[in-house]
């Protein structure tokens, strides 16, 4: 078992995380604006944690393709936290997120105090269209902002999948069968309400929304094999292997362990360690290998000491190439399903990645009187080249078994 690596009144510990259903885009949510999906998670979180909306620190939220303005402060006081708690948005693209979570953490255990509101949101149906001034000044539409110099080939996310299948050996039906099994897992778990704690509904034009809408029931291995590469004409990555695009917010409540005592939290995940990496941004994908491994090796824990993996998965290429470096068995990743069955809502994906860690590690929290609980371990690959890990254990602050 780790030791704390700080003082409780520095010791990172995130005390409740919750996230809204995660809707294919122009879907369900296609008129709820960034801040009109996560006002109502922050408020969940104080509701659940017991937190004075006017004892929060600050907002700290990831966004990727929204329309600046700092969304995290909008949020807040669409919320209806009070004007004196600030608001502060990140862009690590799709690890703005989990990004936005380790800032905080890294800001309690730098001795910051207090609590902090941390996760990020997308709404990529009401993303504004972007544009460069022409010298005429009109407007040159573009698809996507530039994540590195030309110089690197600046790749689109797929074709770097299709390069990261190439260079690792992912085979065409491995990915198919991971992506398969992510749904089959999604599905199982719905059925067993296992995201029912976690998931806050929402109101939307066509009445409340409370669960996730990608899980497919009628996908098989035979309509898989059906699907055509889309990046590449010899390529392996399909629309059947990717994620789709969603609209999601999550986000989690982080605070020292001293003062999530003091709240009276039953439990919590404490941060052990995080870590970002670069990698060539023709194989972007394999980032969270390179940040997770590096996390890892600091702290003396191998693959098989991990108890709960949560992985973004954009692309089972990727997924399946940065499990294999770090030696997990996909087996024991993603109990739940991921990106690839639930859909990928860039900034939000992140801190999802935490919301499904806490309700995991609650199920196999240790019996009464034991404290120490599972290590679980948080990671996502970025655009351009990046990955982040979190390393987290489940402990009990009460003693008591979760309910």
């Amino acid at each position: 078992m780790l030791p704390d690596q700080l003082p409780p009144d520095r010791q990172p510990v995130v005390i409740a995380a919750l996230r809204t259903p995660i809707r294919r885009v122009n879907g369900a949510f296609k008129e709820l604006r960034a801040h009109e999906l996560l006002a109502p998670v922050l408020r969940g979180l104080l509701d659940r944690t017991g937190l004075p909306a006017g004892a929060v620190t600050d907002v700290v939220i990831g966004n990727a393709v929204g329309g600046g303005g700092n969304v995290a402060r909008l949020a807040a006081l669409e919320a209806g936290l009070p004007v004196s708690v600030p608001g502060v948005t990140v862009d690590r693209q799709c690890g703005s997120g989990l990004d936005a979570i380790v800032l905080a953490a890294r800001l309690v255990a730098a001795g910051g105090g207090g609590a902090y509101l941390a996760g990020g949101v997308e709404s990529i149906s009401t993303a504004p269209l972007r544009a460069n001034k022409a010298a005429d000044g009109s407007p040159e539409f573009f698809r996507r902002a530039q994540f590195v110099p030309l110089s690197y080939g600046d790749p689109d996310m797929g074709a770097a999948a299709d390069n990261v299948a190439a260079v690792y050996g992912i085979s065409r039906d491995r990915q198919d069968r991971f992506a398969l099994e992510s749904h089959r897992r999604a599905l199982a778990a719905a059925a067993a309400r296992s995201f029912t704690g976690e998931t806050v509904p929402l109101q939307a034009a066509s009445g409340t929304v409370a669960s996730d809408d990608g899980p497919r029931e009628r996908l098989t291995a035979a309509l898989m094999s059906r699907f055509p590469p889309v990046f590449a004409e010899d390529g392996t990555v399909t629309a059947g292997n990717s994620c789709f695009d969603a609209d999601a917010a999550s986000a989690v409540a982080i605070t020292s362990l001293q003062r999530a005592r003091e709240l009276g939290a039953p439990d919590g995940l404490l941060v052990l360690g995080t870590d970002t990496a670069g990698v060539d941004p023709r194989i972007l994908g394999m980032g969270a290998a390179a940040a997770a491994g590096r996390l890892l090796a600091q702290h003396s824990v191998t693959a098989a000491d991990i108890d709960l993996v949560e992985f973004n998965e954009a692309f089972a290429s990727q997924t399946l190439a940065c499990l294999d470096a770090l030696g997990i068995d996909p087996e024991r990743a993603n109990l739940d399903g991921g990106a690839l069955a639930l859909g990928h809502a860039y900034g939000a994906s992140g801190a999802v990645l935490v919301t499904r860690l806490l309700a995991q590690a609650r199920k196999t929290s240790p019996s009464a009187g034991g404290r120490a609980g599972p290590l679980a371990l948080a990671m996502i690959s970025i655009a351009g080249g990046m990955g982040t890990a979190a390393l987290f254990r489940y402990e009990r602050l009460d003693g008591t078994r979760s309910q």
